[in-house]
C-alpha cells in the first residue's frame, strides 16, 4: 500500500505566541463593542487607560529586567491582560481604579514571578481581585444599560459626564452618581434576596423589571452571546481547549439547575447564571489561560469543572456579587496538583 509522503516539517500550523494572543484579541471584538454599546463610553475609557498602563509597566519592567523591550511588546500579552482587565472592570470605575488593576497585572502577578509563562495566576484577574477587595464601592459603578429607562435615568450617559466622572470624579449639577449608575441583575438580585425579596418577585418590580431580559439581563445576553461566538471561534482554531469551557459550562448550568429545580424563588436559572455577568469572558478567554491552567486533558475538565462549582457558590453564597475572579485564582493555585495526579500513563509503562 503506498502512502503519500512528503518532507518535513511535517506540522503545518506553526503558532507562535504574537499570533495566538491576537487571535484571541481579535475573538474578543465582538463582545467588547457589545459592552461599549450597552455600557457607553467608560467600556472605552477602561480600555485606553489599561492598554496605555499595561503596556508602558510592561515596557519598564523589561528594561529594570534587562529584557528586550520591543520584541516582547509585540507578544500581545500585556495587551491582552489589558483588555480582559478593562472588559471585567465597571464601565464607570474612576481611572485610578483601572490603573492600580493594571499595576498590579503586570508588576506583581507577572513580572514578580519572572514574566510570561512563569506567572502561577492570572494577571488580569489578580489585578481585579485586588482593587475589588480594596474599593468595593467603585467596583460597583455600572452604567445604565442601553435601552434600559428607570426613573429620570435612561441608558448611559453622555461623552462629557462620562469623562468628567472617570477622570475629575465631578458630575453635572443635577447628578449624582446614583442617578448614572445601578446595580448588575446578578448584584441586585442578590441584594434582594438577603432582604427576602424573591426572584420572581425581583423580576416583575416596575422599578426594575427593565434591568431584566427574557434570559439573563438587559445587554449582557448579547455580550455573553457574542463572547460565546468568539469563543467557539477560538475552539475551531486550535487555540483554546474546548474541554476547560465545556467542563466550566456544564458544572454551572448542572448546580445552577439543581438549586433552581429545588426552589426556583430563591435561586436564579441556569440561563440566567450561564449569560450573566462575565461568564462566557471566563470560559473561553479566563479560565483557558494557556499558562495559569492545567494542561493534562483529565485535568482540565476537574479545573474548569472546578471554576463553574466556585463561580455558582460564591454568586449564591459569598460576599461579592460575580465571583469569576475568585474562583479561577482559587484553580490556579490547585492546577499544579490537578496536573501531578492527572498526568497520562506513559506509553510502555506499567507500573500505573
Amino acid at each position: 500500500m503506498l502512502f503519500k509522503r512528503s518532507p518535513s516539517p511535517h506540522i503545518k500550523d506553526n503558532i507562535n505566541v504574537h499570533d495566538m494572543m491576537f487571535m484571541v484579541l481579535y475573538a474578543l471584538i465582538p463582545g467588547a463593542l457589545a459592552s461599549m454599546y450597552f455600557f457607553g463610553w467608560g467600556v472605552l475609557f477602561n480600555l485606553l487607560i489599561a492598554i496605555s498602563v499595561c503596556l508602558l509597566t510592561e515596557a519598564a519592567m523589561l528594561k529594570m529586567r534587562g529584557r528586550e523591550i520591543y520584541s516582547t511588546l509585540q507578544d500581545g500579552s500585556a495587551l491582552l491582560t489589558a483588555c480582559l482587565l478593562a472588559l471585567a472592570l465597571p464601565s464607570l470605575a474612576p481611572w485610578w481604579i483601572t490603573v492600580i488593576a493594571s499595576l498590579f497585572a503586570i508588576v506583581v502577578a507577572k513580572h514578580l514571578y519572572g514574566g510570561l509563562g512563569f506567572n502561577p495566576f492570572n494577571p488580569a484577574m489578580v489585578g481585579y481581585i485586588v482593587v475589588m477587595i480594596s474599593f468595593p464601592l467603585e467596583m460597583t459603578l455600572w452604567s445604565t444599560p442601553m435601552g434600559v429607562a428607570i426613573g429620570n435615568t435612561s441608558g448611559w450617559p453622555d461623552f462629557s459626564t462620562t469623562f468628567n466622572w472617570v477622570f475629575l470624579g465631578v458630575l453635572p449639577f443635577s447628578e449624582t452618581v446614583d442617578s448614572i449608575s445601578m446595580a448588575t441583575p446578578i448584584d441586585l438580585i442578590k441584594t434582594q434576596l438577603n432582604q427576602l425579596h424573591d426572584i420572581s418577585e425581583t423580576r416583575s418590580n416596575t422599578e426594575y423589571s427593565a434591568l431584566f431580559s427574557s434570559i439573563s439581563g438587559t445587554g449582557w445576553q448579547w455580550i455573553n452571546i457574542l463572547f460565546l461566538a468568539g469563543g467557539i471561534w477560538l475552539v475551531k482554531k486550535d487555540i483554546a481547549d474546548w474541554r476547560i469551557p465545556t467542563a466550566f459550562l456544564i458544572s454551572l448550568v448542572l448546580i445552577s439547575n439543581m438549586f433552581s429545580v429545588i426552589d426556583y424563588a430563591n435561586n436564579s436559572s441556569a440561563l440566567f447564571h450561564a449569560f450573566s455577568g462575565g461568564t462566557m469572558l471566563c470560559a473561553f478567554f479566563i479560565a483557558t489561560d494557556p499558562v495559569t491552567a492545567c494542561t493534562t486533558p483529565r485535568g482540565r475538565w476537574i479545573y474548569g469543572a472546578g471554576i463553574g462549582a466556585l463561580v455558582y457558590i460564591i454568586r449564591s453564597w459569598g460576599g461579592y456579587p460575580d465571583g469569576i475572579a475568585f474562583a479561577v485564582v482559587l484553580m490556579n493555585i490547585a492546577a499544579p496538583l490537578i496536573d501531578y495526579y492527572t498526568k497520562p500513563k506513559v506509553f510502555g509503562d506499567t507500573n500505573r
